[in-house]
């Protein structure tokens, strides 16, 4: 019996060797005098990045950046503190309501009006609905945020952390302080309140604030103080956006063999199933196709399309797959070779495809071909989590033994 191994995406020269050398040993081991081969193609078949990677936006700043957040460029310090305000818009003001001033010991003086209650006052009596032209109104309008701001404004006015902030803002440079916090909380829970119909930029944001801290005494263009410096730190490392600019370049060169390979095959994959095919011509008798993830598309790609013309692939008696993909483009429409709810053809041999629940890149394909007798699925399981288990099917004896029952059925 001859089998013929197809790797999967990412694959290179290196860790081919590896992979085939253990496929080979188990096959010969089960099957005495098999001839066992391998058609790699990730050398001239893979995808690289023809141009470098300049393509990717930052990929010449991150490169050799070392692994600090905080390092971050200040626009991506902004993006981050946002995203902690959108998913909590109190949390600047729940910091101040905790932490005190320094101008005080934290208590006011009995029948004394703290400056911050003041701000708390004017913001409790800002209109819902500011008239147009009013500046607020016009913005709230422009950035789709008027539906929600009535009701941000009356969470962050009323909340029990804002009222506790207020009295503790004595005087006027932390009532100021306190002022910007509240301001940003309103502008934050607008925001996450209006959800995807919110049309705003950062700089339409920033003058909301503006705007807000203006009419609660506050400075224009202020900034968040105290609360946004404890906070600040704690966003870029809880938020993903500032990790993901950070490392886009390296995350996007590193992925490109194993995603661009499964790319590059949708658009050209016609050169990939012609060496298939000369290599699995290449021999007479009988054949085993076994095709690990995109491997595994590739031929069922190839079999399908050749069987469908009336001239299946000579010599093909079972095609194994893998932790394989085909299943779930042929339910999506993006497998070449047919189109959702068509049957595979008369001439495609027997398959049988092994997959572990665990593997994100692996589908079932007996429920997609329900009434054809010639499919067959198989679970194994690595006891692994994604993403290692997608390469652990080679060391499971359960996966070759399959294999063996399945020739055993053909022979």
């Amino acid at each position: 019996m001859r089998f013929l191994f197809v790797h999967g995406t990412g694959v290179r020269r290196a860790r081919h060797d590896v992979l085939f050398a253990r496929i080979r040993d188990a096959l010969t081991a089960r099957f005495s005098g098999a001839n066992v081969s391998s058609c790699y193609w990730g050398d001239h078949f893979g995808a690289t990045l023809s141009a470098g990677g300049v393509s990717v936006p930052g990929l010449q700043q991150t490169r050799g950046a070392a692994d600090d957040l905080l390092a971050v460029a200040p626009r991506d310090r902004q993006a981050a503190e946002w995203a902690l305000l959108l998913t909590d818009p109190l949390c600047e003001v729940r910091v101040l309501a905790e932490m005190g001033w320094a101008a005080g010991d934290g208590f006011s003086m009995p029948g004394v009006r703290s400056a911050g209650a003041e701000v708390l006052e004017l913001l409790s009596g800002l209109p819902p609905c500011p008239e147009v032209p009013d500046e607020l109104s016009q913005l709230l309008h422009d950035t789709g945020l008027h539906g929600a701001y009535p009701q941000a404004l009356t969470d962050i006015a009323y909340a029990p952390e804002a009222t506790r902030a207020a009295g503790r803002a004595e005087d006027d440079a932390s009532a100021r302080e306190f002022a910007v916090a509240v301001a940003r909380g309103v502008v934050a829970a607008a925001l996450a309140g209006a959800g995807a119909a919110a049309d705003c930029t950062g700089d339409e944001r920033d003058r909301l604030v503006d705007v807000l801290t203006a009419r609660l005494g506050g400075d224009a263009r202020g900034v968040a103080g105290r609360a946004g410096a404890v906070l600040g730190n704690l966003a870029l490392r809880m938020t993903t956006q500032p990790a993901f600019n950070l490392w886009r370049g390296p995350l996007t060169t590193k992925s490109t063999p194993f995603l661009g390979d499964i790319l590059r095959y949708q658009a050209r994959g016609a050169v990939l199933r012609d060496l298939l095919y000369e290599e699995i011509t290449a021999e007479p008798g009988p054949t085993v196709l076994i095709g690990h993830s995109l491997g595994g598309i590739a031929l069922v790609d190839l079999l399908a399309l050749a069987a469908a013309r009336g001239e299946p692939v000579p010599g093909v008696e079972l095609v194994v797959t893998v932790g394989s993909q085909a299943p779930f483009l042929y339910e999506l429409g993006a497998l070449t070779a047919l189109a959702p709810g068509e049957p595979l053809p008369t001439g495609f041999p027997r398959w049988l495809n092994i997959y572990d629940r665990q593997d994100l890149l692996a589908f079932m394909a007996e429920p997609v071909f329900p009434a054809d007798p010639r499919v067959t699925d198989d679970e194994v399981s690595s006891r692994q989590p994604f993403l290692p288990c997608h390469s652990a099917y080679w060391k499971l004896d359960a996966v070759y033994d399959r294999i063996a029952r399945a020739v055993a059925e053909i022979a």
